[in-house]
């Protein structure tokens, strides 16, 4: 059975701006840096059972790094690494690359949406209404102290068990996200910045994995003028003076 995956780039999760398109419109991006992703080690069949690739990213000090990986990096002969990545890939990929080499930004080069995995904003404990957008119960007369509960869990005496994966409170985020067909506004391969449509999970500083979408790139709304012009709100559009939400004059 195949397990192989796409080969992507770890990058570092800046913050959020907005940059304007060539027609004026302006778009909310989140900007990502980009460091060098250095190839640490191949995985093959005949050593570990399976076909993967360890890329390496964001360096740090060799004072910082133990024995035990010192000398993984050393084998290697790259600097050590402060975040390693396995992607498992088809032997005949994984062929093509060497230890030590450089993923650069010519990976995404002519992807226009990509996917985004990253480690969600962590909420703490959180009741089943944030959690889980529960309606609650009625602020009415016999109604005490019972607001925002979850409600009954049980079952009965059959089964007699609370069922997994049954909706209540407790930790909300901190988990592996990811967003899907997210649209590529632009890529600076001078600065190692790219600039995606929208957000992203995680929290400024975070790491994501930027992986090419197989996925058809959709345009997404007020991503192009005629679509600003549509969603215009009728009474300004009338107060305005018209435009494409104006109605014709009455005779």
């Amino acid at each position: 059975m195949s397990t192989s995956k796409q080969l992507g780039l770890m990058a570092t999760k800046i913050g959020m701006t907005q940059v304007f398109m060539d027609d004026g419109l302006r778009v909310p991006v989140t900007v990502l840096k980009v460091e060098p992703n250095i190839v640490v080690q191949k995985r093959t069949m005949d050593t570990d059972g399976y076909c993967a690739v360890q890329v390496g990213t964001n360096g740090k000090r060799e004072k910082l790094v133990n024995q035990a990986m010192a000398g993984h990096f050393k084998k290697a002969n790259v600097a050590p690494q402060r975040v390693l990545h396995e992607t498992r890939m088809g032997a005949d990929a994984l062929a093509k690359l060497n230890v030590g080499d450089t993923l650069s930004l010519d990976l995404l080069k002519g992807c226009k949406s990509l996917d985004v995995t990253g480690t969600s904003k962590g909420k703490g404990t959180a009741g089943v209404m944030k959690r889980h957008h529960m309606k609650g119960f009625r602020a009415t007369h016999g109604t005490h102290e019972y607001f925002r509960h979850g409600g009954s869990i049980g079952c009965r005496a059959t089964p007699g068990k609370v069922h997994p994966g049954k909706r209540m409170a407790g930790r909300m985020g901190n988990e592996t996200v990811t967003t899907l067909n997210v649209a590529v506004v632009q890529i600076d391969e001078a600065k190692g910045l790219v600039l995606l449509r929208g957000a992203v999970p995680g929290a400024p500083g975070g790491l994501v994995q930027l992986v090419p979408s197989r996925r058809t790139a959709q345009k997404g709304r007020r991503m192009t003028q005629e679509a600003q012009v549509a969603s215009k709100n009728p009474m300004k559009a009338s107060k305005a003076g018209g435009g494409a939400a104006a109605k014709p004059a009455k005779k």
